[in-house]
């Protein structure tokens, strides 16, 4: 006997309608009408998970973050010569990038107008995204080649400049796989240099 397959949770299919709202119209012009007519669902249902569709933004970034930090770490292999590590880590930063660019994009530029709600999800994503370029550049990879983990300010710089750059390609409408090369040539750079400063001398 079969069964069938367990439907989505309701809180899931709104965060996908929201998603999929956003990528229609972007989140300001975006109504929670919007979001429950692709939900298929009710206003109602919606006040029941969420208290609005801010509330419902902070979810669904947070769950896109902890997504692309796992699509990430699954892409690099820890064994491999450090340079293609980074090479590894930036093809799947810019695959996540190019399947949801208008989440991308409202999680740089409209998430932090949301002021105190959203507050604590950057700093979230911040902490757990430099926590795992500090483990991934203290790996073999890394070890092997005589090479010092990346210190957490240098990855916040790291990060800060790269999302900077990510916004401004999806905001003019560039092919974010442009931004592999200047990406992984400022990783590579700015890696190398830090950590051969920890060598002896």
């Amino acid at each position: 006997m079969t069964t069938s397959p367990t439907p989505p949770l309701v809180a899931d299919r709104l965060l996908d309608g929201l998603a999929t709202a956003i990528g229609e119209r972007g989140y300001r012009d975006t109504t929670v009408a919007d979001i429950v007519r692709h939900a298929r669902t009710s206003k109602r249902t919606f006040y029941e998970q969420f208290s609005g569709k801010d509330e419902c933004l902070v979810e669904l970034l947070r769950r896109n973050n902890a997504d692309l930090i796992a699509a990430i770490t699954g892409a690099v292999d820890a064994d491999v010569d450090w340079r293609t590590q980074i090479r590894q880590a930036v093809e799947a930063y810019v695959g996540h990038i190019e399947a949801r660019p208008a989440i991308t994009l409202t999680w740089i530029r409209e998430a932090p107008a949301l002021g105190a709600a959203a507050a604590p999800l950057h700093r979230h994503a911040m902490t757990h995204l430099t926590e795992m370029l500090l483990t991934l550049s203290a790996n073999p990879g890394f070890t092997r080649a005589g090479l010092a983990p990346v210190s957490a300010p240098m990855a916040v710089i790291l990060l800060g400049g790269l999302r900077e750059l990510t916004a401004l390609f999806v905001e003019d409408g560039r092919d974010v796989r442009e931004l592999v090369e200047p990406a992984t040539a400022a990783a590579t750079a700015m890696l190398g240099q830090h950590s051969a400063q920890h060598q002896p001398g």
